[in-house]
């Protein structure tokens, strides 16, 4: 090996033990020299020369103690740890704090205003969960506040409450392009905040406005015609689920069926406080 390739070799090779975090090598002490013999050349001169072993390609046996160096780009004494779950949050404004720096959704939270996370009392009894927020949502940052949020005001004081007397969410907490339905995938990115809230509130029932608020809570594919009338259960909560108030605005005959699930659901707690 020429002296440029030695030196080049040997080169590479303290890059690479760089690279892999190597920062001390063990101290080589060369071997005596020896003596061999070179065969009689044409001349019949015996030459006298030193055979080293070469510190790039010699056989580990010359270089005591070497430990075994790891992959290249991979640091010493590291190992691969596994993903640790997200501790729980404490507080609903420590949840709102993680919703609004979310970024799971690239385009949701591109295109956003700002996050819309939920209102009303962090103890009720009673919680609303609608699809996602709208333009109105998405500038104001409050759900529920377009023309579908004041007919659902109408139908709370309708109810006999005050809507600070709920808690009020979505199924997301971006508003998709175009007023879109949730993705699947928007919805699981999302859905960590919306067991949070379920979580911290423990509302005792449920209203889930809407197919998607339904289909994503409880993991149903029934259409909200045959999901409305009955209660399911979630966690400690029983849930409702009815028509959406948009759905209202564009049918106005479906006010009555709403009203009906509004009824069943005041009659549901009345019987449960008496019981």
């Amino acid at each position: 090996m020429s002296d440029n390739s030695t030196q080049r070799a040997a080169l590479q090779l303290l890059r690479d033990l760089s690279r892999a975090g190597v920062t001390h090598l063990p101290h080589w002490t060369p071997p005596p020299v020896t003596t061999a013999t070179v065969p009689h050349t044409p001349i019949e001169e015996t030459v006298q020369t030193e055979v080293r072993p070469d510190p790039v390609t010699s056989d580990e046996s010359t270089v005591p103690n070497t430990p075994e160096l790891p992959a290249i780009n991979e640091p010493v004494g590291s190992e691969t740890v596994p993903d640790q779950p997200v501790s729980p949050a404490k507080s609903l404004p420590e949840l709102a704090a993680r919703v609004a720096a979310c970024t799971r959704c690239q385009e949701l939270a591109e295109k956003r205003t700002q996050t819309v996370f939920g209102v009303g009392n962090p103890n009720a009894n009673i919680m609303f969960i609608g699809e996602a927020p709208g333009a109105d949502e998405d500038r104001q940052g409050e759900p529920f506040v377009g023309k579908a949020g004041q007919l659902l005001n109408r139908i709370i004081e309708a109810c006999g409450w005050k809507r600070s007397d709920l808690y009020i969410c979505n199924i997301l907490r971006c508003r998709p392009p175009g007023n879109r339905n949730p993705t699947p995938e928007e919805a699981s990115n999302c859905r960590e905040y919306l067991e949070g809230q379920i979580e911290l509130v423990r509302p005792k029932y449920i209203v889930c406005w809407g197919s998607v608020a339904a289909k994503n809570l409880l993991n149903q594919d029934l259409s909200i015609g045959k999901m409305r009338g009955n209660f399911f259960d979630y966690q400690n909560a029983k849930v409702l689920c009815t028509y959406h108030p948009s759905y209202l605005l564009r049918n106005p005959e479906a006010k009555k069926p709403v009203w009906e699930d509004m009824k069943l659901l005041m009659a549901k707690i009345e019987s449960d406080s008496s019981s």
